[in-house]
């Protein structure tokens, strides 16, 4: 089971972390589904973290599963598992019906995707809608403004298209124009959109050794990120922000390309 949020960073540490628990007399208006690497990666808990604290400055209602969500089955499906995916999928729709739940939200592609187009064959009907939409949609609602000034003024920002969020669910404008409230310099990669190059984790390779090549494919698709001079790269999925961070450590840039995803850079640029 995922143990929601590790309970991600320590939240015994953070006192100042509210999250809020489903409520079995009263369904949420929207479920935050966080997902496996969003509970245990270390990275990618960074993430959840930033999402919680926008979900919270907007007052929006929200709630997550907790110790009752467990892996989407994903990995499962894509590594050729069947059994264990409609296992683990059956499971999870019986509990979300269990609280009636209708919309859900992700920050992971891979749990959208998979909630979105491949639960409702199991009879798992729900509206899923990825972080990135959800912000677009409390900026353009004025629920969301930036700081003044902001963290990324006058800086240079390139984006990486998702592959489940991009060519899987056609999803391009919601990330960049939430990008485009920033004071900043926003740059494409020289292959994005629907010819973006993937990060190299998609099918469930992110859990397995590299096959043999002249390098690795995040290392190809760090090096045409560094090419655009950006000294942030933004993504929208926690398994592009591992390999390309990984990328930007083989390349030696660490001290002067973060690589960050998009509801962090929201996060540290909102008015609170």
């Amino acid at each position: 089971m995922t143990e929601m949020l590790g309970l991600m960073i320590n939240l015994k540490e953070d006192k100042t972390m509210d999250v809020k628990r489903i409520n079995p007399s009263k369904a949420p208006e929207i479920l935050f589904w966080v997902g496996c690497a969003g509970s245990f990666d270390q990275r990618a808990q960074k993430i959840t973290k930033a999402f919680v604290e926008i979900l919270n400055a907007v007052d929006l209602d929200y709630a997550i599963l907790g110790k009752e969500e467990m892996c989407t089955g994903d990995p499962a499906r894509r590594s050729g598992n069947e059994f264990l995916f409609q296992m683990m999928a059956y499971n999870n729709i019986q509990t979300l019906n269990m609280y009636n739940i209708k919309k859900i939200v992700t920050t992971c592609p891979h749990c959208f995707n998979t909630i979105k187009n491949e639960y409702p064959e199991l009879g798992g009907e729900y509206e899923v809608i990825h972080h990135t939409t959800l912000l677009q949609e409390l900026i353009n609602e004025g629920k969301i403004k930036m700081s003044e000034g902001g963290a990324f003024k006058g800086k240079k920002i390139t984006y990486h298209d998702s592959c489940y969020l991009g060519r899987a669910n056609d999803i391009y404008e919601a990330p960049r124009k939430v990008l485009e409230t920033l004071d900043a310099d926003l740059v494409e990669l020289k292959r994005c959109r629907a010819n973006g190059l993937c990060c190299g984790a998609g099918g469930a390779q992110m859990f397995k050794e590299e096959e043999k090549g002249d390098k690795g494919v995040n290392i190809e698709r760090t090096e045409e990120a560094l090419a655009t001079g950006a000294t942030t790269i933004a993504a929208n999925c926690p398994f592009c922000i591992t390999m390309l961070g990984d990328g930007v450590k083989n390349s030696d840039k660490e001290d002067s390309v973060q690589v960050k995803d998009i509801a962090e850079i929201i996060n540290e640029s909102m008015e609170k």
